[in-house]
């Protein structure tokens, strides 16, 4: 039985990694998101590559008090001496609702270009995707947003840098104009969120939808670190977690019937 692969090796004295010698052209030469594009594409990425990836990583790597960060506290007071399993406690939550929208951006704009061509008319792209997923019965994804109404900040950089890098192709445009169309069919303002933008720049950018979601699980990972740190200053007393614990054990009814006997 033979196994090949082209990612890493280690000799005595070097380590190979996607080809290169990790301690002489890697360590101290690109970041941790160029590393990751590196192995989801089998090259460095260019400068302006680097830039707008680290930007759209830094910008869903830290959420607050979301559903991934809240289980990585949990699972952290459970199970303090494995750090390991607070962040991928926190990293299993992401899903639809919850960084998982960029890879169905992603995937949707990329299968309309595959689909009417990269000279199509991009109001009638936007007009038939909206259509087809109405027809179907299927939500938008890379809209709406809980706090940021009608505008996510985090959007309007990052097109602006993919602008300015010249990562503002077809798919950036066709989410721009579903955008404007979905808007005005609701008869307001609905925000493009975080996901939708980077959905859009990271198929400008030549990366497949299947491989989308794997820069937002790196990235969270990075920003549940400061999740955990923070329980762990806070002290196991007062950390959020334990006051999440205490507050849902005081305050929850059991109401199935008790016998008198043992009240």
């Amino acid at each position: 039985m033979e196994f090949q692969t082209n990612i890493g090796v280690s000799k005595s004295d070097k380590i190979y990694v996607h080809g290169y010698d990790l301690t002489e052209d890697l360590m101290g030469q690109i970041t941790l998101a160029d590393m990751a594009f590196l192995g989801a594409t089998h090259r460095k990425p260019t400068q302006n590559e680097s830039k707008m990836l680290n930007a759209c990583m830094v910008a869903i790597c830290e959420h607050g008090f979301t559903p991934s960060s809240i289980s990585a506290r949990l699972t952290y007071l459970g199970a303090p001496e494995a750090v390991q399993a607070a962040v991928a406690a926190g990293l299993l939550g992401a899903g639809s609702v919850y960084l998982g929208a960029m890879e169905y951006v992603a995937q949707m704009l990329q299968e309309a270009l595959q689909k009417y061509g990269a000279d199509c008319d991009r109001k009638e792209v936007a007009k038939r995707i909206l259509k087809e997923r109405e027809e179907k019965g299927l939500q938008m994804p890379g809209f709406g947003h809980p706090i940021h109404r009608p505008v996510d900040p985090r959007t309007e950089k990052l097109f602006a840098l993919a602008e300015e890098l010249g990562f503002a192709g077809n798919h950036t445009a066709i989410m721009q104009e579903i955008h404007e169309q979905f808007s005005t069919k609701k008869g307001k303002r609905i925000t493009l969120n975080a996901a939708g933008a980077i959905g859009a720049v990271l198929s400008d950018m030549g990366l497949h939808y299947s491989v989308v979601k794997s820069f937002a699980v790196a990235a969270r990972a990075v920003g549940l670190i400061a999740h955990i740190v923070e329980e762990i200053e806070s002290g196991r007393k007062d950390c959020m977690a334990q006051k999440l614990y205490d507050f849902v054990e005081e305050n929850t009814l059991y109401t199935n019937h008790i016998p008198d006997e043992v009240k």
